[in-house]
Order: structure tokens, then sequence, then C-alpha cells
């Protein structure tokens, strides 16, 4: 099939969107599986079209990413396959795509409130911020991406009416660094100079973000355990038995860390749809939790 066909066109555009991607955007459902809300079709409904209208704006981020770093790309060993920088999409498709998402991920947030929406301006907001300039400034990247995951936490929680937990936002805040310094970590012990890769790269070494993971993995896997025998957390779900859960995220932890230093860990959306282990670890860690908190939905 010609490369400058309308099928062809429209493959590449659904690469340049990055569909796979839209597993971050479950981030915003942590708010009902946290507050036990789960069984409540309202807001059940409305953290669902808060995840869509993320899955929408996010696209549109990657599309507006894309056109700006298409030079860079061009020299990059894996990036320079994406649509753009190989020349299988036109400029304006991409453009015209981040637009028509844009808006539809803000019409798609409106239904389920304005709030959610003022978090999808801010997401896009700090997208455009980390695209010309953060991810350019060593440290403050990791933090950028940080940013958008808690946005999209703050979404599912206080965008659709449920009061976030201390615990939730300072575990959330402690994964989404450690994601963010394995993935660079990744990308400099994968390459050969740093010009084959972002520019930031050459301010970081090892060392450094071998200690930027160690502590945001334990703080992260520390919050977790004290939340799951916290007082509150005890009298809410009416069990202590919670704790039983927390060997299945340190699983996931040190499994997450033993692809990165493996080879793996550039991707985390592919890492998580590709590693049966870790599937299969969040699917336990899940079932746990449902059959450990019954006894509010079966007092």
């Amino acid at each position: 099939m010609p490369p400058n066909s309308t099928p062809s066109r429209l493959r590449a555009l659904g690469s340049l969107l990055r569909p796979h991607q839209w597993l971050k955007n479950t981030f915003v459902l942590n708010g009902i599986l946290f507050a036990h809300e789960w069984n409540n079709p309202t807001l059940l409904r409305s953290a669902c079209i808060a995840t869509g209208a993320f899955c929408l704006t996010s696209s549109a981020l990657y599309a507006f990413n894309d056109l700006h770093d298409v030079e860079m790309d061009r020299l990059h060993p894996v990036k320079s396959q994406r649509p753009l920088p190989a020349g299988h999409l036109p400029r304006h498709w991409a453009q015209g795509a981040a637009w028509v998402l844009t808006i539809a991920g803000f019409a798609i947030g409106a239904l389920a409130s304005f709030r959610v929406v003022g978090f999808l301006a801010a997401y896009l907001v700090i997208g455009f911020l980390y695209t010309v300039k953060l991810k350019r400034v060593v440290i403050l990247d990791v933090f950028g991406i940080a940013a958008g995951f808690m946005l999209r936490l703050l979404a599912g929680t206080t965008g659709i009416g449920i009061p976030p937990s201390h615990w939730l936002l300072f575990c959330g805040l402690m994964l989404t660094i450690f994601l963010a310094s394995a993935k660079r970590w990744a990308e400099i012990s994968g390459v050969k100079t740093v010009s084959d890769q972002r520019p930031v790269l050459a301010q970081y070494f090892p060392l450094l973000l071998d200690k930027m993971m160690t502590i945001s993995a334990t703080a992260a896997l520390m919050s977790y355990s004290l939340y799951t025998i916290s007082p509150e957390t005890v009298a809410k779900y009416k069990t202590p038995d919670l704790m039983y859960t927390v060997p299945f995220v340190a699983y996931g932890l040190f499994r997450y860390i033993y692809l990165m230093y493996r080879g793996g860990g550039v991707d985390i959306a592919l890492d998580l749809v590709k590693d049966k282990h870790l599937w299969a670890t969040f699917l336990i860690w899940l079932a746990s939790v449902f059959i450990l908190t019954r006894q509010i939905t079966n007092p």
C-alpha cells in the first residue's frame, strides 16, 4: 500500500496518538478504588468519563510533543521510526489531531465535572511546559512527569467529589517519581552517547538516579504499608488485614526494577502491558483488596 494513501496515514495517525499509553490514565481510577466507591454508579461513571477525557488529552499532547521534537527525533535510533520523523504522516494531520483531541477531551471531561476540565487544562499546561522546557532541566523533568500523574489522581478524586486521602497523594507522588527516575536510568544506560537521546541526559549519571529510585521506591512502599495499618484505614475498611497486600506491592516494585536493569523500563506502559508477572501481581493485589474489604459492601 502506498505510504501516502489514506489507510496508511490513518495507521500512522494511530501510532502517533500512542493508544498503548492510555494505560497510564487508569491512574484516574485510583480514587474510586481507594475510596471504596466502586459500587457507587454515579461516581464510577464520572471516574470512567474522566479517564476517557485524559486518554484523548494525553494523545493530543503526544502529537504536540512529536511536532515539537520532529527534527531531534530524526537523529534518534528508535524515535526516528515514529510517523512524523519517518515522513509517514504530514504535519497538518498531526496538528489537526492535536486540536480535535483537545476539544473532544475537554467536552467529555465536562460531562464528569468542570473541575475535571480544570485538571485537564492544568495537565495540558504542564505537558506543554514539559515539552518546551522542563524536560531539558535535570531533576525538574522527573517532577514534571510526576505532576502529570498527580493531576490524573486529583481528577479522579477532587474532580469527581471524592476527598483525596493524604496517604494516596503521598504514595502516588513517590511512585510516579520512582517510575520517572527509572525511565531516565534506562535511557542513559541504553545509549552510547547522550546525543542519541534528549540533551538533559548529559546531566544525569547512574548513581544519582539509583539514589532517586531507592528513596522514592522506599517511600512509596513504606507509605502504602503504613496506610494499610493506619487506624483511619482499619476503621474505614473495617479490617486490619489490608497489610497482607503489601507483599504484592513490594513484588511489583522489585519486578519493575528487575525489568529496568535487564534492559526494559524505557516505556512504562509497554512494560506493564507485556510483562505477565506484573499483570498477575496487579490482578492478585486487586482481588485481594476486594476480598479483604468485602465487609463494607456486605456488612
